[in-house]
């Protein structure tokens, strides 16, 4: 037996050869422990013990909305290009965010689209002071190397402007090697982390800048796919519909009230001079 320092939702775990293999929760495909598992298996896994949901940008830069689901994984880890749940199916990126309106079983997704960027951003809690910038970037990049086992050439940039901090990963498929970790399972490992909710088995991550522990109030992800996706107006959330609507609504009541209160003068005047007229005839008479 063996323990799996990179991922606790796992069972059956064994050494071989010197690697700690163990199966994953849900699916039981077995992985190495010396790596990041995929974000799907790891999705898979973290679905059969919660129900719940989960928790200038680039034009085409999109969230993750739907949260936590229970995905259809490869055998090697990766998300199927097309999801379902029940009847309702959706195409998604190699990070297992929906790209695509929800349509009928019959939807084709013809392959998995890959994300080769990620952005992290993250607010800090309220502090006096800003942080030192050259420590922050210091920090974030060591972290996502070392603890994360990201090739450096793939941080394209870690920002701060208090306080944001935004990280930049970018991983196109033609510079990604069979031995690299994916930037769709780094940001997932990271997001938990800073969430509080760290995938590592006994290892939670203490940011700490110069010293100083760091607390966040929002952390969001935004994925870059190499085709643009493909929203359309019905993607749109019920919430916004309403404020669209509410706004036609006002707009639409303002010309009436703006057309009604003109008639009323219009017609307040006419009697008005309808009424000097008169009195002018009673002088002369």
């Amino acid at each position: 037996a063996c323990i799996c320092e990179k991922n606790k939702r796992v069972t059956s775990c064994r050494q071989a050869n010197g690697v700690c293999w163990c199966d994953s929760v849900g699916s039981g495909v077995s992985v190495n422990c010396n790596t990041l598992t995929s974000k799907c298996l790891l999705m898979k896994a973290e679905v059969m013990g919660s129900k719940s949901g989960r928790r200038e940008k680039p034009k085409d830069a999109f969230e993750d909305t739907d949260g936590l689901y229970d995905p259809e994984c490869e055998n090697t880890g990766v998300f199927k290009a097309k999801q379902c749940s029940g009847n309702t199916c959706w195409c998604v990126n190699t990070a297992g965010v929906r790209r695509t309106d929800k349509h009928d079983a019959d939807l084709k997704c013809n392959r998995l689209v890959r994300t080769t960027g990620i952005i992290v951003e993250m607010k800090h809690a309220e502090r006096n002071a800003p942080l030192n910038t050259e420590s922050l970037k210091k920090f974030f990049r060591e972290t996502i190397v070392n603890r994360y086992m990201l090739d450096g050439r793939y941080i394209t940039s870690v920002e701060y402007e208090k306080p944001y901090i935004t990280i930049n990963l970018d991983q196109n498929s033609s510079d990604k090697s069979s031995g690299d970790v994916d930037i769709a399972d780094v940001a997932y490992y990271f997001e938990k982390d800073v969430k509080g909710d760290s995938i590592f088995h006994n290892n939670i991550l203490n940011v700490s800048i110069d010293n100083e522990e760091l607390r966040f109030e929002k952390t969001v992800v935004y994925y870059v796919d190499e085709i643009a996706p493909e929203f359309s107006m019905k993607s749109l959330t019920p919430g916004l519909i309403a404020v669209i609507v509410v706004v036609i609504v006002a707009i639409v009541a303002g010309i009436v009230v703006l057309v009604l209160t003109r008639r009323r003068k219009g017609k307040y005047v006419k009697a008005e001079v309808k009424e000097m007229n008169e009195m002018h005839r009673g002088l002369n008479a």
